[in-house]
């Protein structure tokens, strides 16, 4: 099968159908595949752009395709999405305390990885100065998606995971901003005038990110949407605009989708479980699309000459640039030691890098399709060594065991005809309220438990039940209770039983 570059035929019913199977076979291929990565440890990414490379033209599909410019448009609206799903899941309260360093690594590590990398690639490999400085700021993107993918059963230090979402929901924007600017026809700009263009675009980003954000958190909770699956339609609809109205006013509309979304997470939006569930969902499928057509569009028999100089670009950022910058960014913050190592490591790279190598290739720089190559082939083969790697490296830096209780799995669903809340409370490994009776939880009058779900069997709990890790509880509250009611749960699983008198508060947002 050839994708055609001329004329077309018209498209029938018959094609139609023919192309919902496709999308619908490689998207349950693909809801499979996040199983087999979760017990490997492997992040998602590399099953996805695996699908896409045995669709393509060496696969079993044969399936020739080659328009650059159209991957560069579908990466960057599937970037939007993944971005204001991230935005979404972010908690301002483990975030706030990490947002100095962060900042540093998104801006301050950028300019280290982008020249030690370039510098590699120039003269190490061969490449000419501009190439080399596009895969340099090509690859000192972070990935969250990637690393978070592989850490999210360690408990962690919130300084660590607060430090490493942020930076990767930061550094998108400057990065690209240098790709654009490294593979725009003309002389490169000095490093001040980039610094400008930086700068003014973050700032115009920020404003109207947080503007929208607030406009849009405002409006949907004072105005009654007629129906409750409207809420996560507006939601990511005033996310898209905050994008949009980033790009169109010379500002980096990525920021912008990230920080507007970031304020409507922690707004307590209406339907927020509904709103919280879409937007996941949505965010997979736009990483499930992303990665099978950048696996459609790299050619598996030409990567051959391409591996080596990968292999040494990639050792290169990942054993001096990303330390370089870490250390170099931290010193201010007084970070361990050992976050640092660990921050290092888990500087993977996912999407963006491969996305933004799609830029070089729409502008013709000469050697892009090179470029396109060896960012693959890095992406590819050091996910795969520091993806299974990280949580034993995390073990072994004693960061997963001397990190805070496990943060409970709460889900809220109103009911609005009886004005309460069914609360779903899951009990994690790590939780401090495994030995608490439920009389210990202590929930303020108008909160109650009323089933405890064990190893697949319900029951209704006793005052004197004794919780346990693992446990899930179905807890009734009334609407001006709801809020402390959840405050109270998050208390008990960080401070156990005697939370509250020693002083214990709950932690995490929603």
């Amino acid at each position: 099968m050839r994708v055609s570059q001329g004329r077309e035929r018209p498209l029938t019913v018959h094609h139609l159908n023919q192309l919902l199977l496709v999308c619908s076979l490689v998207l349950l291929v693909a809801v499979a595949a996040v199983r087999i990565s979760s017990r490997s440890g492997l992040p998602s990414l590399l099953v996805y752009l695996g699908i896409g490379v045995l669709m393509g033209q060496d696969g079993i599909g044969n399936i020739h395709f080659s328009n650059a410019e159209l991957t560069q448009v579908i990466g960057y609206a599937a970037l939007v999405v993944i971005l204001a799903e991230g935005g979404l899941g972010t908690k301002w309260k483990e975030i706030k305390p990490a947002l100095p360093a962060a900042s540093a690594l998104a801006l301050g590590g950028v300019a280290v990885s982008v020249g030690v990398t370039a510098s590699a690639a120039h003269f190490l490999i061969g490449l000419e100065w501009r190439q080399a400085l596009i895969v340099g700021a090509v690859v000192s993107s972070t990935d969250a998606a990637a690393v978070f993918s592989v850490l999210r059963k360690i408990p962690l230090p919130a300084r660590v995971t607060g430090t490493l979402e942020a930076e990767s929901g930061f550094n998108d924007a400057p990065v690209v901003i240098l790709v654009v600017a490294f593979s725009t026809a003309g002389p490169v700009p000095h490093w001040y005038v980039l610094l400008g263009e930086i700068a003014l675009e973050l700032a115009i980003g920020a404003a109207i990110g947080l503007a929208v954000g607030w406009l849009g958190s405002w409006g949907l909770r004072h105005v009654a949407l007629p129906a409750s699956g409207l809420y996560p339609i507006a939601v990511m609809a005033i996310a898209v605009t905050a994008y949009a109205g980033g790009a169109l006013a010379h500002g980096s509309g990525f920021l912008g989708v990230y920080l507007a979304s970031m304020v409507m997470g922690n707004a307590k939006l209406p339907h927020w479980p509904a709103t919280r569930g879409f937007a996941d969902g949505l965010g997979w499928i736009a990483q499930i699309g992303m990665f099978v057509l950048l696996g459609l569009l790299v050619t598996p028999h030409d990567l051959g000459d391409d591996v080596v100089p990968a292999l040494v670009i990639g050792l290169v950022l990942t054993m001096v640039a990303r330390p370089l910058s870490v250390v170099l960014c931290l010193v201010p913050f007084r970070v361990p030691w050992q976050e640092q190592t660990l921050m290092s490591w888990a500087g993977l790279r996912g999407a963006v890098p491969i996305i933004l190598a799609t830029i070089p290739m729409v502008q013709g720089v000469d050697a892009s399709r090179r470029i396109f190559n060896i960012v693959f082939v890095l992406v590819v083969v050091y996910t795969l060594v520091q993806g299974p790697t990280l949580p034993w490296l995390a073990r072994k830096l004693q960061l997963g065991e001397d990190a805070e209780a496990a943060d409970l799995g709460i889900e809220s669903a109103p009911l609005e005809r009886l004005r309460g809340h069914l609360l779903s409370v899951a009990i994690p490994e790590g939780s401090k309220m495994h030995g608490v009776e439920v009389a210990e939880l202590r929930l303020p009058p108008g909160a109650a438990v009323t089933l405890v779900v064990r190893e697949g069997k319900s029951f209704v709990p006793l005052p004197t039940t004794v919780l346990r890790r693992g446990d899930e509880l179905l807890v009734v509250t009334t609407d001006p209770v709801r809020d402390a009611a959840e405050r109270r749960l998050r208390s008990v699983g960080h401070g156990g039983k005697l939370a509250g008198w020693l002083g214990t508060n709950g932690a995490g947002g929603r």
